[in-house]
C-alpha cells in the first residue's frame, strides 16, 4: 500500500538535498497533482515516487459554486466517505473552511452537520489536501490561500493529533509556509483540549462555540455542554489567552426565542469580563428538518446592541455561500436544492 505523501510533515519529505526541496516545491509551491508533471525531477525519481507514494486521498471532487463568489466542494475519499470544504474569495483575502472529521460527534443541533453523526477522523494529508485541491481547481498556487479556518465538518479538538499535524504542515516554510494569526481553530468547547493546545507550539486563534451563556439553554442545545460547565470552558479559554496571548472569538448562532433574550446577552458580557473577547453573531442558516429559525434582524441588532453598551467587542458574521448549502451549520453533504428548508 502506498504512503500518502501528504501525511507526512514537510521535514520527513523523502529525497535528500535539492532533490527534496525541488519535491516541496511541487507540492506545495506550484500544487501540481501528479509525480509526472514534475519536470525538473529525473524520470526515474519519479518514476520511484509514483510506485511508493501517493499524492492523493481523493477519489471524485464534486463543486458547488454560490452566486456570492464562494465554492463548496465535497470531496469523497478513497474509502467512499465524504466531506466538504467552502472556498470564499474577499476583496483583499482569499479564505477557505476545511473540515477534520466525516461528520461530527458533537451533535449541535441546530447543526446540519451534527446531525449526521461521526463517520471518522480526516488525517493530516486529507485536510491539507483540500486546500491544494481548491486552489489548483481555481488555477491558482496554493499560496494564494492564505486564510484558513478549521470550521468545516468535525470538531477539530476530538481529532487532536491529526489537525495539530496540519496545522504544523500548513505553518511550516517548506509547506504552505501560513501564519498562525491567519489560522483559526473553532470548536465546541473542550476544556482539557483547549489547555492542551495552550502548551503546543502552535498557537492559531482560537474560536469557541458557546451558543448560550446560561447551562439551562446550552445543555439543550449542544450534547456536550453536559460533559463540560460554560465555568470551565471560560476558564479554558482564559489559560489559552494567557500563554497564546491572543484574543479569543466566541460564536453565537442566533436561534428565534432559545438563546436570543436580551437577558442572556447581559449574562454573556457578564461571563466574558475579564477575557480579551470577540463574540460573533451568526443568524441561524436555514436546512431541512433543523426545527430552528433565526432570530429576527430586529432581535440580532438590540442582542447585539446590549452587548456593545456593556463593552463586548462583537460583529454580526454574515455567512458565504447560504445558496450553495455551504453557509455556516448547513455542511451535511447535500446539494444545494436539497439544503435548504
Amino acid at each position: 500500500m502506498k504512503t500518502y505523501l501528504l501525511d507526512l510533515h514537510p521535514d520527513a519529505y523523502p529525497l535528500e538535498g535539492y532533490r527534496r526541496k525541488q519535491l516541496l516545491e511541487w507540492v506545495f509551491v506550484q500544487g501540481v497533482a501528479h509525480f509526472a508533471d514534475m519536470s525538473n525531477l529525473p524520470q526515474n525519481i519519479r518514476a520511484e515516487l509514483e510506485q511508493t507514494y501517493a499524492l492523493s486521498a481523493f477519489s471524485k471532487v464534486e463543486k458547488f459554486p454560490s452566486t456570492d463568489g464562494s465554492t463548496k466542494y465535497l470531496y469523497t475519499l478513497l474509502d467512499g466517505r465524504q466531506m466538504e470544504a467552502v472556498l470564499m474569495p474577499y476583496q483583499d483575502r482569499v479564505t477557505i473552511c476545511v473540515s477534520t472529521m466525516v461528520g461530527c460527534p458533537a451533535g449541535c443541533s441546530f447543526c446540519a452537520t451534527g446531525r449526521m453523526g461521526f463517520g471518522r477522523n480526516l488525517t493530516a494529508g486529507e485536510v491539507v489536501e483540500q486546500i491544494l485541491y481548491a486552489a489548483r481547481d481555481q488555477g491558482w498556487q496554493p499560496s494564494t490561500i492564505r486564510n484558513l479556518v478549521f470550521m468545516g465538518m468535525g470538531e477539530p479538538l476530538l481529532n487532536y493529533q491529526n489537525t495539530l499535524n496540519a496545522a504544523r504542515i500548513l505553518l511550516h516554510a517548506d509547506g504552505l509556509g501560513m501564519s498562525q494569526r491567519r489560522i483559526t481553530l473553532s470548536t465546541v468547547g473542550l476544556p482539557k483540549q483547549i489547555i492542551q493546545l495552550a502548551s503546543e507550539d502552535v498557537t492559531v486563534k482560537l474560536a469557541i462555540s458557546l451558543h448560550a451563556p446560561d447551562e439551562e439553554t446550552r445543555k439543550k442545545i449542544i450534547p456536550t455542554a453536559h460533559a463540560h460547565s460554560i465555568k470551565d470552558i471560560l476558564e479554558s479559554a482564559r489559560e489559552y489567552q494567557r500563554r497564546s496571548k491572543r484574543r479569543v472569538t466566541f460564536e453565537y448562532s442566533m436561534l428565534a426565542g432559545v438563546n436570543d433574550h436580551l437577558w442572556q446577552a447581559e449574562l454573556l458580557a457578564e461571563q466574558l469580563r475579564g477575557l480579551i473577547a470577540h463574540v460573533n453573531l451568526i443568524p441561524m442558516n436555514a436546512w431541512a428538518g433543523s426545527g430552528f429559525a433565526s432570530s429576527s434582524e430586529q432581535r440580532i441588532q438590540e442582542f447585539y446592541d446590549t452587548l456593545e453598551k456593556l463593552g463586548v467587542p462583537v460583529s454580526v458574521r454574515r455567512s458565504r455561500g447560504r445558496d450553495a448549502g455551504a453557509a455556516c451549520g448547513q455542511l451535511a453533504l447535500k446539494r444545494p436544492a436539497d439544503a435548504a428548508a
